[in-house]
């Protein structure tokens, strides 16, 4: 059933349009033969969707004017039905829903919403292209929305549902009846140009709707442009589009500065900073006066260098030592002093607030701080005088620690190492430094066995690292190496921030703790540890889910180094625990086996260590603990960006691999099946880690289906099982760079399990 004015609108109608990317490609089944059985219920069920999604779109027309009686002539006009056969099923559906209570029947002939129904408010989890699930309080369970009655809600917005009436034991499902709040009005996509107006196809793979733009709010976008569409007017009309204007052009889809813009605006990233940022910034004088520095404890004559990766410009953190009479060691742990400029009122604050992370796309970096700050004042760049706050420790060649010392410092950084550079006097013990660079690395390595006796996980994440060229076109693919100049600073800023956050939690006791800013992990959830142990068990691990976690997470760590299902099981594990956040309780960090930890050692980058600076400093002025309150605001944006960051950051990543595998399309690699999905099942790389999709469409031995539970897809006819886990070989069929996908074609299987 449809309005009279939809066939009206221009362009491609929202139901027809090709889905996009491999998380919308929908049921393969249409293109492959099946038995008449299975055409038989497949019929059915579309039967039932039609059933239902008329049924909605009647109850949704009461909705929108919930307080209103209606004839059945004014309800046929509202729905633009004029033939018989239209009329006859709008007057069943109301029958219907006069007898599930839903409307109420007056006067023999009118009707009218019944408003005594149940209504809940929730935030929009959107699961595909075709529903959405609404999370609310109100209710233990999820409620499932098909598009058709969101009122072009998006994902994270909040509305308020209808819940409709379920058979026993069904899936509860609903009808949005207001949007409240939209978590955005902006989206990015590609513009599909018609003769004076236009269509944005949303980047946003589960985004259901095209987004209209007449020819005034074209802004002179071409056919094929990624751009930024601010939504101007929602429709009442289910029928109809969103109509929005285009406020970015970001150039033609494909190229590099128009889809790294692309992704940055996607998840709401700024381009800049403000002019009266920048310029507050440009005010701060870069002179450290003698009253300043007697106000400090003074390591500018001890030996200090910085170890950061080789195209670092921003360096947070510098390592000081010294050998003490007693034979033990001095390591100071300086940290930039970005509060002593960054005042709490400042509009720098409140920039560096909002921003609360830089964010590291594959290619540029989006600080937090401006250059000024972030590169040069706070920077501990080598042979400058710069002010610091830092964690001073004594401890002995087995890392025993004796005393600990928290405070405002003056350093001068004697050297800039590279990882790489540090790693050389590691290995040779040769060069300038390499004593000192040595006797650190023997600390940190003792420091490190302590953590995992105590229980800490020994995870080591896969990190894809580029090699670009001048146009930022990816030359290579690598995962980056983590040696023992990586792990030595490490260490010693585990070391910093985990004494930092006792220090403070130690100054109280029960509700009169002072407030301080911790970051927390909690323990793996039991539901998922037990799948995961099923899962290990495929490949001939044993993960006992009731034993001590952290000793069988890294027994499984050691047995599967350096073999082709490291990465899947290790990043399924991760899945398994909760996620790292900032919080004003002192949970405590189970990957790391801490019972207190904060974070301290990256003020340039993270706002939440700026915090725990301010903080510091204030306990060591004597001064009382402030409210709880605030903080805790703080850290829950804090991390909501960290998060928005890190979804960023894999898009450029997944964006860039795409572009890679764009000219490798014909060649055969070696990957493990990394995902199954009722749309095909996800191979990842061996060789490069890039993950494409094998599409069941193209599996022509047979009919192949989804069995979720155990993680597989078997085929109808011939049983063959395709697992999670399976060594495959795959031959790249193709590389789209607007949806981020890479399409393979299974040459065979290798190894199963």
């Amino acid at each position: 059933m449809r309005s009279k004015d939809s066939s009206k609108r221009g362009g491609r109608d929202k139901d027809s349009r090709s889905d996009r990317g491999n998380s919308r490609r929908g049921d393969s089944s249409g293109s492959r033969g099946s038995s008449a059985r299975g055409e038989s219920s497949r019929k059915e069920k579309n039967r039932e969707r039609e059933r239902k999604s008329a049924k909605g779109i009647v109850l949704e027309s009461f909705s929108n004017s919930p307080d209103t009686v209606f004839t059945m002539r004014q309800i046929f006009r509202r729905l633009g039905v004029v033939d018989k056969k239209g009329r006859e099923t709008v007057t069943d559906i109301l029958k219907t829903l006069t007898r599930e209570n839903r409307l109420l029947l007056i006067d023999g002939d009118k009707y009218q919403l019944n408003l005594r129904v149940n209504i809940i408010t929730g935030r929009v989890d959107l699961a595909n292209s075709k529903y959405a699930y609404i999370v609310s309080e109100e209710t233990d369970e999820d409620v499932r929305v098909f598009r058709e009655h969101l009122k072009y809600a998006m994902d994270g917005d909040l509305v308020k549902v209808e819940v409709l009436p379920t058979m026993q034991g069904g899936r509860a499902e609903g009808i949005v009846v207001e949007v409240l709040e939209r978590s955005r009005t902006e989206v990015v996509g590609i513009m599909q140009l018609s003769k004076n107006f236009g269509f944005v196809v949303p980047d946003f793979k589960k985004l259901y709707f095209d987004i209209f733009v007449g020819e005034r709010g074209l802004n002179e976008a071409e056919h094929g442009d990624k751009v930024l569409v601010k939504i101007v007017e929602w429709p009442k009309d289910p029928g109809k589009n969103p109509t929005g204007e285009v406020i970015r052009v970001f150039g033609p889809a494909g190229e590099n500065e128009a889809e790294i813009h692309s992704i940055m605006a996607e998840f709401g990233l700024p381009f800049e900073f403000p002019e009266t940022v920048e310029e507050e910034a440009e005010s701060i004088s870069d002179k450290i006066t003698a009253s300043e520095i007697a106000k400090r404890r003074d390591f500018r004559d001890i030996t200090t260098f910085t170890i950061d990766p080789a195209d670092a410009k921003d360096f947070d953190d510098a390592l000081s030592i010294q050998k003490l009479e007693n034979g033990n060691w001095e390591i100071g742990v300086h940290i930039a002093d970005v509060t002593h400029y960054v005042h709490p009122r400042s509009i720098l604050e409140k920039e560096a607030f909002h921003r609360a992370t830089s964010v590291y796309l594959v290619d540029r970096t989006i600080p937090m701080l401006p250059e000024r700050l972030s590169n040069g004042l706070c920077s501990l760049r080598p042979n400058e005088e710069k002010l610091t706050f830092s964690a001073v420790f004594e401890l002995d060649d087995n890392g025993k620690l004796y005393n600990e010392w928290f405070g405002r410092t003056v350093i001068y950084s004697d050297r800039r190492f590279a990882y790489e550079e540090a790693q050389e006097r590691i290995e040779t013990g040769e060069g300038d430094f390499a004593e000192e660079i040595n006797i650190l690395n023997g600390i940190a390595k003792k420091l490190q066995e302590k953590r995992f006796k105590n229980g800490a996980i020994s995870f080591e994440t896969t990190e894809v690292k580029f090699k670009l060229d001048e146009n930022g076109k990816p030359l290579s693919v690598y995962v980056k190496e983590r040696k023992d100049a990586h792990k030595l600073i490490e260490e010693f800023m585990l070391l910093a921030n985990k004494k930092v956050a006792e220090f403070v939690y130690n100054m109280g006791k029960g509700k009169k703790r002072p407030t301080m800013v911790y970051r927390t992990h909690g323990s793996p959830d039991p539901d998922k540890l037990s799948t995961f142990s099923l899962f290990a068990r495929k490949f001939g691990y044993a993960v006992d889910p009731d034993g001590d976690i952290s000793k069988e997470l890294n027994n499984l760590t050691e047995e599967i180094e350096g073999k082709p299902e490291q990465s899947v099981l290790q990043n399924l594990a991760i899945r398994t625990m909760a996620k790292a956040k900032y919080s004003t309780e002192p949970e405590g960090h189970f990957g790391l086996a801490f019972a207190h930890y904060s974070h301290f050692t990256s003020p340039i980058r993270r706002y939440p260590d700026m915090m725990a600076h301010r903080l510091m400093q204030h306990y060591l002025d004597g001064e009382k603990s402030p409210e709880k309150e605030e903080y805790e605001a703080r850290c829950q944006h804090s991390s909501e960006m960290e998060k928005r960051a890190a979804d960023a950051e894999r898009a450029s990543i997944k964006y860039k691999q795409v572009e890679f595998m764009k000219d490798t399309i014909g060649n055969e690699y070696k990957g493990i099946v990394s995902g199954v999905t009722e749309w095909g099942i996800f191979v990842e790389i061996e060789e490069n880690k890039c993950e494409g999709m094998v599409r069941l469409s193209d599996l022509n031995d047979d009919y192949y289906e989804l069995d979720a539970n155990n993680y597989r897809i078997i085929g109808r006819q011939n049983k063959r099982i395709i697992s999670f886990g399976d060594e495959v070989l795959v031959e790249v069929k193709s590389a789209n760079l607007a949806d981020r996908t890479i399409d393979l074609e299974l040459v065979k299987t290798l190894k199963t399990h």
